[in-house]
């Protein structure tokens, strides 16, 4: 090596161990940041050329990497929108001009107009409980709101009702069967179901079962309110009506097991009747449970560990209102980091994808708890000594380099 290239590779480890030293500076100010990663330094050896075989003039290189799949420890709150990821994936988040990005900092908290925004002033991407289907790429997602103090009312779209329907009852003629809506009408039993309308306003619901004939029932079902003093006939005919059949071998339901039913002023309620049965006790009815709540205002909320937020109401009622997945790309290593512990997806890292929370490699969604800087103090003090030093020891080779370079230049 020349003494002219003394300088080169000089200069090169003092710039190395300057790049080691920003990154300890950089992760001692954020050792206390909800969701920071580490940053680390790689240093590489660079050569510029080979002189007589194994001599090389060169130096050395440092870049310094985030570590994205390092998990930090978690730490207890005790505020419900404080989110934690136990395992892999990524909240996504979204800038004020629609940019989707992922991190692990889930400090939320509403804003004026009830959005979940984080410290950085990023806003919480999900999707609606009640969507057909879950988005597979960020861009499919919309901002969770909360609307604290806001009354709402949620109809009615599904329920179940499970019954004993007695095998030893008569059967009823088809001319005074419920569906024909007279004054004859009559039946075997009759339960009665409460569903919401659009509104949140209670919608009884009459269901009456009749045997028609040898395991073989007709439902028919009728809104409360139209009925007259007498029962039969209501004044508009049934909501639904549909036929029953039983197992004659262990009275379980064979066909007719689900129903629709188009609430007035509401949706149509889908509902489960596999629970019913045919046996040879009496008539008896479990609770039913029916979806949709009465309108109130919205207290709280609760968020489960596979991502379901729900609001829950001032009468006590819980209403699941959104779904919130993680996101994560092939390559996390290679995601960029921005401003406010985001991360930009690259070329590199590939696309992002969504999968739901506490499923499949996705992991769990923590309520009342933050993920913790994964930087550790003690460790960081030793690097920057280290740096510290390896700098020094540069800047002695670049003195002596100036030294030899000043003995030639006074040689005659």
């Amino acid at each position: 090596m020349t003494a002219s290239a003394l300088f080169n590779t000089s200069v090169m480890g003092m710039s190395a161990q300057t790049t080691a030293l920003s990154a300890v500076a950089e992760n001692i100010s954020n050792s206390n940041t909800v969701g920071y990663k580490e940053a680390t330094t790689q240093f590489q050896t660079m050569l510029t050329s080979f002189q007589g075989g194994n001599d090389a003039d060169g130096g050395v290189s440092a870049s310094n990497v985030i570590e994205v799949t390092k998990s930090g420890t978690t730490l207890s709150t005790t505020s419900a929108t404080d989110l934690a990821i136990q395992g892999d994936g990524f909240f996504v988040v979204s800038d004020s001009a629609g940019n989707n990005y992922l991190t692990r900092a889930g400090s939320f908290l509403p804003d004026s107009q009830g959005r979940l925004v984080n410290t950085a002033g990023y806003y919480l991407m999900g999707y609606s409980s009640s969507a057909a289907s879950a988005p597979t790429d960020p861009s499919g997602l919309t901002a969770v709101t909360i609307p604290y103090g806001k009354e709402i009312g949620t109809a009615s779209t599904k329920g179940s009702l499970t019954a004993n329907l007695p095998s030893t009852a008569s059967t009823i003629a088809a001319a005074d069967l419920p569906s024909a809506n007279a004054s004859t009408s009559t039946y075997t039993d009759k339960t009665s179901v409460t569903a919401y309308d659009n509104l949140g306003n209670a919608v009884a619901l009459d269901v009456y079962y009749s045997k028609t004939s040898s395991n073989t029932w007709e439902m028919s079902v009728y809104n409360a309110a139209d009925a007259t003093s007498g029962g039969f006939p209501y004044s508009s005919g049934p909501l639904t009506t549909q036929s029953l059949t039983f197992s004659s071998t262990d009275g379980s339901i064979t066909s007719g097991s689900s129903a629709s039913i188009s609430v007035p002023n509401g949706s149509t309620l889908a509902l489960d009747l596999s629970g019913l049965t045919q046996l040879g006790s009496s008539f008896s009815v479990s609770n039913p449970t029916i979806n949709g709540n009465a309108a109130s205002q919205v207290s709280s909320v609760s968020i489960a560990k596979d991502g379901t937020l729900s609001y829950v109401l001032g009468n006590g009622k819980s209403v699941s209102a959104y779904k919130i997945p993680l996101g994560t790309v092939a390559s996390p290593s290679n995601l960029q980091a921005l401003s406010g512990n985001t991360f930009a997806v690259t070329k590199e890292s590939g696309a992002a994808y969504l999968g739901n929370a506490n499923s499949g490699t996705m992991g769990a969604i923590a309520s009342d708890q933050l993920e913790g800087s994964t930087v550790d103090l003690a460790t960081q003090l030793s690097n920057m000594i280290v740096a510290q030093r390896s700098f020094t020891a540069n800047s002695q080779v670049f003195q002596v380099a100036s030294e030899v370079m000043q003995v030639l230049n006074n040689l005659k």
